[in-house]
């Protein structure tokens, strides 16, 4: 049974990566940007582009930990649809509440200063605002209420961003 819950968790977690960050961080991106923005992969890189490519990696692989923190950890998935169990304040999150959306905007901005496309800056400034509104005004009651005083005192110790 343990097996099962476990499954269901872990393909959670992938489904919601795919619906959740790879919307917005990939698919989106990908639409905004022109095919002339996608054939400057085939010219030799710039500082920017390397800086990038950084970026970009550094955001997928803090998402791909905090993802594994959800599993293991919270028992649960990044989405409020099947949220975690336990209140996870460890790995990345003892030093900021929000790590996941750091790593999104950390890919967002990768992909700006690769493709230098103003639509996609703007872009990234509307997500940024909008994770800040969702973080307040949504994620953070909610969290009070399923966590209670543990989220309150975890609230009072971490920073939400950095």
């Amino acid at each position: 049974m343990k097996t099962n819950h476990t499954l269901k968790i872990v393909f959670g977690n992938l489904l919601f990566t795919i619906l959740q960050p790879g919307i917005v961080a990939g698919l989106i991106p990908y639409l905004i940007l022109n095919k002339n923005r996608r054939l400057e992969l085939n010219l030799p890189f710039l500082w920017n582009q390397y800086l990038g490519t950084f970026l970009f990696i550094s955001g997928i692989f803090i998402l791909t930990i905090c993802i594994v923190d959800f599993i293991k950890l919270g028992k649960g998935t990044l989405s409020p649809i099947l949220p975690t169990k336990k209140l996870v304040c460890q790995g990345l999150y003892k030093y900021t509440r929000n790590p996941m959306y750091i790593g999104v905007i950390l890919i967002l901005v990768g992909e700006v200063l690769f493709f230098k496309a103003p639509l996609l800056t703007i872009y990234t400034m509307i997500v940024y605002l909008i994770f800040n509104i969702f973080i307040v005004y949504k994620e953070e009651p909610r969290l009070s209420k399923d966590f209670g005083a543990d989220y309150q005192r975890y609230r009072n110790k971490v920073k939400r961003w950095i």
